[in-house]
């Protein structure tokens, strides 16, 4: 293996781009589109979103402005959407051909060496029917009492309240952007819509406090290579303290690590983690 560098704050989109190029070259056009245009494959979108949803997101903050050197190793996470089909054998095909593509502003070549999957022991809130079944998260409260919760914002998160981006991660705004998340998910890739009781949840969310946060705003950029405009990958990190009846807002909140919240998820961003 070549060594590799992964920009400060651009580990994830550097993924994203190798992995989108390479899937463009080697894959059908109906498969690049499933993965990677999605709005194209599958027509109307129950949400009347004009940008959909990728059905994967990247996890690879731990490797920003790291320099892998030659010979080393490195990870990444990959958590994928879709259960409709299966998509494993294109992200398999696709990290194979990073040998000779190569990956990040040097491209230096990456071998996978193997694929792993999610160990459940160690993450108490999934579950699967089996070994090799696709785990799920319950949104369901578990019965006990919550009246407050702290959040970290791992990576930069960018939130958006009637059309503009929030400067403070109030309850109700939080919520109200990961709710969305998840309902699309599962209408586009899961077995069937979720149904929910919007306003409710809403108005419940909306009695939540914020009692507490401390941010760091990151300001980071990338420039697209396919139509050169430049897209600000930036927003908050750092944690935030709420305050409320909050037991049935959390496996919402727990499941925000996973697949995330806000805008840009692809990229990294909107990792959220529910501290003990």
């Amino acid at each position: 293996m070549d060594a590799v560098f992964f920009p400060p704050g651009k580990s994830a989109n550097v993924l994203r781009g190798a992995f989108g190029t390479v899937l463009g070259a080697s894959a059908t056009p109906a498969e690049y589109s499933r993965l990677f245009r999605p709005g194209r494959a599958l027509g109307e979108s129950p949400s009347g979103l004009a940008d959909w949803p990728r059905p994967f997101i990247f996890r690879a903050s731990h490797l920003d402005g790291i320099s892998i050197p030659e010979g080393g190793r490195f990870f990444v996470d990959v958590h994928v959407f879709d259960l409709r089909t299966s998509v494993l054998p294109h992200f398999r095909a696709t990290f194979e051909q990073l040998a000779t593509h190569g990956i990040g502003p040097g491209r230096g070549r990456a071998q996978l060496e193997r694929i792993e999957q999610l160990d459940l022991e160690d993450h108490p809130e999934l579950a699967a029917a089996e070994p090799s079944a696709p785990a799920s998260i319950s949104l369901d409260a578990d019965g006990q009492p919550a009246s407050r919760v702290r959040v970290r914002f791992l990576t930069p998160t960018e939130l958006k309240s009637d059309g503009r981006v929030s400067q403070r991660p109030d309850f109700g705004v939080l919520f109200g952007r990961l709710r969305d998340r998840i309902s699309t998910l599962r209408s586009l890739y899961g077995a069937e819509p979720y149904h929910l009781d919007y306003r409710g949840l809403a108005d419940r969310a909306a009695q939540v406090a914020l009692k507490d946060y401390r941010l760091a705003w990151e300001h980071v950029e990338r420039r697209s290579g396919r139509t050169g405009q430049v897209h600000p990958l930036g927003g908050f990190t750092g944690t935030a303290e709420y305050e409320g009846e909050l037991a049935e807002f959390l496996p919402w909140l727990r499941a925000a690590r996973w697949v995330g919240v806000g805008r840009q998820t692809v990229w990294g961003k909107g990792d959220v983690r529910v501290l003990p």
